[in-house]
């Protein structure tokens, strides 16, 4: 069965667009593209690893990580698509924890 990449990057939206918005003080995104979400994350990224606090820096790495891995997935061929969004999605989730 092939891999929709839109879909599987809407739940990645679904599941941390709102939090990774919480840690810059705004809005949660409406209907963002994949793009737009790499953006978000990497907005988050920036901000957090800007810190002092080593946690946050933590958090920034696993974000820096995570950017890779959402690229390289909108690039590559569907059979590799859903390696690297559950990459991602591990980075995505081990930074929100670390960053809250």
């Amino acid at each position: 069965m092939p891999v929709q990449t839109v879909d599987t990057f809407s739940a990645l939206i679904s599941c941390f667009g709102s939090d990774l918005a919480h840690l810059l003080e705004e809005t949660t995104p409406r209907n963002p593209s994949p793009t737009d979400f790499i953006y978000l994350v990497e907005r988050t990224r920036d901000i957090l690893a800007s810190s002092s606090l080593g946690n946050l820096n933590d958090a920034g790495e696993d974000l820096d990580a995570a950017i890779s891995y959402l690229t390289d997935a909108l690039e590559s061929d569907p059979a590799d698509k859903r390696v690297l969004l559950a990459r991602a999605r591990t980075h995505l989730r081990d930074a929100i924890e670390t960053a809250s």
